[in-house]
């Protein structure tokens, strides 16, 4: 039991550390600089780098968390971190800051631990919240944007590097020890789970918005400090100031996210992120002064924090069975997100002198998604109106103002006889049973449309032949303007009980 309590705090300062080692090139870039003589287009290389391997990672990290446990991925993970943050400590060339900067990318990949393992412990109602306050872990890189330019004011950036390996040490063996040696394992071969997930067009939406969401959080975070120093003449320090100030907001906004998405529907959570991002974009292409850029930056905060923290709500809604492959999909994508963008920016502004137009493509992809998860919500209602004609234990029929049937549901085939491909397109007729004269037909016609439903017994025709008593209610559906646009028909085979009566 204490092994199973331990786990949110153990995995999500877990991730933190994670963090703290992904950004570190990044948060020392100034630094570095003196010593190392790069060009702006080789420290936004070098920055964006570390998100590769931190993202494609991401995939098989996912699976295997979800087959070996969180315990094992997180030791291995660490133990793995020594050499390249190691390595950087002896960099003197901009080769050995990509190769290092390569590998340090495992710190980013540490994401699809938690997300996969942390949902096991909790029912699904917690999971948007659990997620979250695991999420918030990327409070690391606030920690490092922070302190890692202070420490190497005082002691050096290569003494700072180096001082990350007794960090990882540490979690190396906390994990160890306390992780949880009995956590539920799924072992459902990698090709498998992605044959069955592949093809939803969900997935790949949700590997969008986290595109965007996480992408901007990462691209602003490793991107700032080294903007924020160039183009408004700050100190390092102060950029990292700034930086941090931005990943706490991101980062706290994250679990509020999570528990907004366990108390209302997701979606309508993500409308107003994508909003907001949209919002973001266009002011950050129009702001020359740093109070404008700082409301813009904050904004992209704000929004990316909770879009983060809904997202990872809906993955383990829709893919219970393929939770860790396709957690490490999107978080994946989520890390690409941020490769891209310091690299476009760099282009952009070599090429205009300024950065409007990459800023720009945020808002507009920003708003690509806005209509996307308006799609979804839409989506979402016809999937829930068919899932409720279609478990209705009473048969249903729908048709159109005509009388076409265009609806029927499977207890319409059990009672009737009649295949959904039979009966659409034809018309109720097809069911009487010839015990009634046009005089009947004409009454229920008539009290229809004069009271908008009409119920009452009557006898039907089975496909074989066989004639039956069923009770029916039929509905007119109106649209906004009170034209009929739909009939509903519901009933139920009520000649067993009428017999019993009788």
């Amino acid at each position: 039991m204490k092994s199973t309590k331990i786990q949110l705090p153990l995995q999500t300062s877990s991730l933190i550390a994670g963090f703290m080692v992904w950004v570190l090139i990044s948060s020392l870039m100034p630094n570095i600089r003196q010593d190392i003589d790069l060009t702006n287009g080789e420290v936004a290389l070098v920055t964006a780098i570390p998100v590769i391997l931190g993202s494609v990672l991401r995939i098989p990290i996912g699976y295997y968390t979800n087959r070996f446990g969180a315990r094992l991925i997180f030791t291995i993970s660490f133990i793995a971190l020594l050499f390249p943050v190691f390595y950087i400590s002896q960099a003197d060339s901009l080769a050995d800051l990509v190769i290092g900067g390569l590998l340090v990318g495992i710190g980013g990949a540490t994401f699809s631990i938690g997300v996969t393992s942390l949902p096991k412990y909790y029912p699904s109602s917690k999971h948007g919240f659990i997620n979250g306050i695991y999420g918030a872990g990327n409070i690391g890189t606030a920690v490092t944007a922070f302190a890692a330019p202070v420490l190497a004011g005082s002691f050096g950036w290569v003494t700072t590097v180096r001082f990350y390996l007794v960090l990882l040490l540490a979690f190396a063996i906390l994990n160890f020890v306390f992780g949880d040696r009995k956590e539920k394992k799924v072992n459902v071969s990698i090709v498998k789970q992605v044959k069955e997930v592949y093809r939803n067009s969900t997935l790949w939406a949700l590997c969008l918005f986290y595109f965007i969401t996480f992408g901007s959080f990462v691209a602003f975070t490793i991107y700032l400090p080294n903007f924020l120093v160039n183009e408004f003449n700050l100190t390092p320090v102060d950029a990292g100031l700034r930086t941090a100030g931005f990943i706490a907001l991101s980062t706290f906004m994250r679990p509020i996210g999570g528990w907004l998405s366990d108390k209302f529907n997701p979606y309508f959570i993500l409308l107003f992120v994508f909003g907001g991002l949209t919002f973001s974009g266009v002011l950050l292409s129009f702001s020359p002064t740093i109070e404008l850029y700082t409301s813009g930056v904050l904004t992209v905060a704000a929004c990316a924090g909770i879009g983060n923290g809904t997202i990872f709500k809906l993955v383990p809604l829709y893919f219970t069975k393929q939770a860790g492959i396709v957690n490490g999909l999107v978080a994946a994508m989520g890390g690409l997100g941020g490769f891209f963008p310091p690299l476009v920016l760099t282009t952009v502004f070599s090429l205009t002198g300024h950065y409007a137009i990459g800023f720009m493509a945020l808002s507009e992809f920003a708003l690509l998604s806005f209509v996307i998860v308006l799609w979804m919500t839409f989506r979402e209602k016809l999937k829930l109106e068919n899932k409720v004609l279609e478990n209705t234990a009473q048969g249903m029929m729908v048709t159109n103002e005509e009388g076409v049937i265009e609806r029927v549901n499977q207890a319409f085939t059990k009672v009737t006889g009649y295949e959904k491909e039979e009966a659409v397109g034809q018309r109720p007729s097809i069911l009487q049973s010839g015990r009634h004269d046009q005089h009947f037909y004409s009454a229920l016609w008539d009290e229809l449309k004069a009271q908008g439903y009409w119920q009452g017994e009557i006898w039907n025709k089975r496909k074989n032949g066989e004639v039956y008593l069923e009770w029916l209610t039929i509905s007119e559906v109106c649209n906004d303007a009170g034209n009929v646009k739909y009939y509903v028909a519901q009933f139920s085979d009520i000649s067993e009980s009428k017999r019993n009566i009788n």
